[in-house]
């Protein structure tokens, strides 16, 4: 599956780093680094014509923080939109509210571990043992 970037979102991806949401910024602090079982994730990551809060290419997964005017029945379109649009490329969309984020964090992590734990290739060498990529989560 091929994941188009668009140069000309570069710009527009940038401005939205440098005046990220409060919610965006406590995500990322737990995202960042691979400190989620070892996984890359990108912030603002442009992918064709839209611009996803966080992406991690080896798991096809896009993470979308939404705040409050998120209930907008405007911004409500453009988030169906957008996220058709993810999944028609082959990507997963979770999305969490900056309320979870902010007030339980933890759900929140453990959601996107759940996804990566089933959606992690085993090793053939488990010969069916359970595997994980780290277990020390």
């Amino acid at each position: 599956m091929k994941i188009y970037y668009n140069a000309k979102l570069k710009e527009k991806a940038r401005q939205l780093r440098n005046n990220s949401t409060k919610a965006e910024i406590r995500l990322w602090q737990h995202l960042r680094g691979k400190k989620v079982m070892g996984y890359d994730f990108h912030r603002q990551k442009p992918i064709g014509n839209y611009i996803a809060d966080f992406f991690c290419p080896k798991l096809n997964l896009a993470i979308e923080v939404d705040g409050y005017t998120h209930s907008f029945e405007e911004v409500v379109k453009k988030d169906h939109k957008k996220q058709g649009y993810l999944e028609d490329l082959g990507l997963t969309v979770m999305r969490f509210k900056d309320e979870e984020v902010f007030y339980d964090i933890d759900s929140v992590l453990n959601g996107i571990k759940q996804y990566i734990i089933g959606h992690t290739p085993r090793s053939p060498l488990c010969r069916g043992e359970e595997h994980t990529p780290n277990p020390s989560y």
